[in-house]
């Protein structure tokens, strides 16, 4: 249905049949009064009545209409008008509706079953002084001259208007259809200040107020803005209205126990306008949100407790209760705690309660522990000798930890540093109950001792030992063979660097043959030739056998020769002589030889 031009036009598709009606009714509508339209479809026939204007069509083929879809008055929502090009949509109704109804049903109350609504008001129409400039005889000259285009000014806000255009020769003149426009609204003016604000809750107010006067144009909705006394100039908070013919309506978001100072904007398509003033309000109290859990200083009997307000108390608070384990062990304002004669490393359940006037807020519950200490014992550790080389140590977990068992550690000392320096040779979290000592050194008497260690500390327990079984000894050391006469040693030796046991027995081999055999660690060798050569090797034993040292060679001092030197000469000429000797039976030692030879020589001239 379309008012254009002063035809209002019936557009019908039934399937693939369209049928259109037109009823002239040029400006009689235009009078400010109230204009009854019926649109009418029995069987064939599609009618269209204003008022005692009537116009039918009679169309066959057309089929039953059946309404399964929205119907929309006034205009087609944007986004479905490319379904209806055919239609030629130009702008919306520009007017006033009432008493819409169907041929089955009641009046329809616009204002209550509409679904959705653009720049309607839906208060009622405005004054019949639209009436004027209505007809033609009443229009007035805007512009004349030969240009296609003109610029109006000093119109009225909001206000709908009928132009045509009158084209004029020698010959005569020829009138354009009356087209219609609508100026835009101007911005509200004198929003008034809300007239009531009461509080529903501590986090919404309803807010009442009056409809603004003077408002040229259709209000397209409300704002309500909630601003901090003394705080900010940006609002905390804002309710947006859309149906302006309410003048009630909720603000939320807001915070308990705080003073607020709430606006009225009214808004038009040209712009919104704040109120000057403000409505001060103050939230009522509510009962605290986030409220922390209880945290404490633990100590091995009892426990320091401590609180922090809540994060957003929501008003005064006027009490705590702290619960433990179920019971409220204490009640006041205080913000802290001793709960005293506790086991040591026990848990207990807590929580705390906070209260306003308006209510209290539990907090989470938390398990809190005493402080850990040591344990109580820890047993001496059970040894095992496995080789000469390994041993394995064996121990069970503390009866009374007083906590969280948190490691092992092993100490160790050998009779090869006295027993005086303690190393670590385990130190692990994994909390296993055994640990075998590989590398040690045979026949070596190890003591070792156990910590268990918590969080609040460590015990030790008492020593144990073991000797690793002894092994054949290493690092026999090379003797030193030292010559002070030339018929005897003096023979030397220091212990094998890793003995593997007790040492039975020390064996000295001169030319392997053996020379002695005992504990000495020296041996006196005599009665030997002037600067002979011998060989040295000591032999160190323990119970489970034997084991040579390196191989060193040595001499005895020299001594004089013994034993004639035998010489032999030859002439070999009248001023050579060729002499040759023999060495003498018993050398002694390095033999360096001396001739002498008297007589007379010739001399260089």
């Amino acid at each position: 249905i379309e008012l254009k031009s002063g035809i209002l036009n019936i557009f019908l598709r039934t399937g693939v049949v369209f049928t259109q009606v037109d009823l002239w009714l040029g400006l009689s509508y235009c009078d400010g009064k109230w204009n009854e339209v019926t649109v009418n479809k029995e069987s064939s026939v599609i009618s269209a009545t204003m008022n005692e204007l009537r116009e039918q069509v009679l169309e066959p083929r057309i089929q039953q209409l059946k309404v399964n879809s929205p119907v929309y008055v006034g205009g087609i929502p944007p986004d479905i008008q490319s379904f209806y090009r055919e239609l030629g949509l130009e702008q919306g109704f520009g007017g006033c509706m009432k008493d819409v109804k169907f041929t089955r049903g009641a009046v329809v109350n616009l204002a209550s079953v509409s679904s959705s609504a653009v720049r309607v008001n839906l208060d009622g129409c405005l004054s019949t002084d639209s009436a004027v400039n209505c007809r033609g005889n009443d229009s007035i000259l805007v512009y004349r001259g030969k240009e296609q285009s003109v610029y109006e000014s000093a119109l009225q806000p909001f206000t709908e208007y009928l132009y045509r255009v009158v084209a004029l020769n020698e010959g005569g003149s020829v009138s354009s259809a009356w087209t219609h426009a609508r100026t835009r609204e101007s911005v509200p003016q004198n929003v008034p200040t809300p007239s009531r604000v009461h509080s529903i809750n501590g986090y919404s107010i309803e807010v009442t107020w009056d409809k603004p006067a003077g408002v040229i144009g259709v209000i397209e909705k409300y704002i309500l803005k909630a601003y901090e006394a003394d705080g900010p100039t940006v609002p905390i908070t804002s309710a947006e209205l859309t149906d302006a013919g309410m003048l009630t309506g909720v603000l939320r978001g807001l915070r308990p126990f705080t003073n607020y100072a709430v606006t009225l904007t009214a808004c038009t398509l040209a712009g919104c306008t704040e109120s000057l003033h403000a409505l001060n309000i103050s939230t009522p109290q509510e009962a605290p949100e986030d409220v922390q859990s209880p945290t404490a200083i633990s100590f091995p009997t009892f426990l320091m407790m401590s609180w922090s307000p809540p994060k957003t108390p929501n008003g005064i608070i006027t009490q705590y209760t702290l619960y433990m384990n179920g019971i409220p062990i204490y009640s006041g304002n205080g913000t802290k705690y001793a709960v005293k004669d506790l086991a040591v490393f026990t848990p207990h359940q807590f929580l705390l309660t906070a209260c306003t006037l308006a209510g209290c807020t539990n907090s989470s519950g938390v398990t809190l522990f005493t402080a850990q200490l040591p344990p109580s014992h820890v047993d001496a550790p059970v040894l095992t000798v496995l080789d000469s080389r390994t041993i394995h140590v064996q121990w069970k977990e503390p009866i009374e930890l007083n906590g969280i068992l948190d490691r092992y550690i092993i100490y160790m000392a050998s009779n090869e540093q006295n027993f005086t320096e303690w190393n670590v040779i385990y130190n692990s979290t994994e909390l296993f109950l055994d640990f075998t000592i590989l590398q040690l050194l045979p026949g070596t008497e190890y003591i070792i001792k156990l910590a268990a260690c918590t969080g609040g500390g460590c015990s030790i327990s008492e020593v144990s030992a073991a000797v690793t079984d002894e092994s054949t000894p290493e690092g026999v050391p090379a003797p030193k063979a030292q010559s002070y006469a030339s018929d005897s040693f003096n023979i030397s030796w220091t212990k094998p660097e890793y003995p593997n046991g007790i040492i039975t027995s020390y064996g000295l081999y001169m030319d392997g043959v053996l020379l002695q055999n005992s504990s000495q660690l020296s041996c006196y060798a005599y009665g030997l030739a002037p600067w002979s050569l011998h060989s040295f090797r000591v032999q160190a034993c323990t119970a489970k056998g034997c084991a040579l040292g390196p191989l060193v060679e040595a001499r005895t001092m020299e001594a004089a020769p013994e034993g004639m030197v035998d010489v032999f000469t030859t002439v070999d000429g009248s001023k050579e002589v060729q002499l040759k000797w023999l060495a003498p039976n018993k050398p002694n030692g390095k033999l360096t030889y001396t001739v002498l030879v008297t007589g007379l020589f010739y001399t260089d001239q």
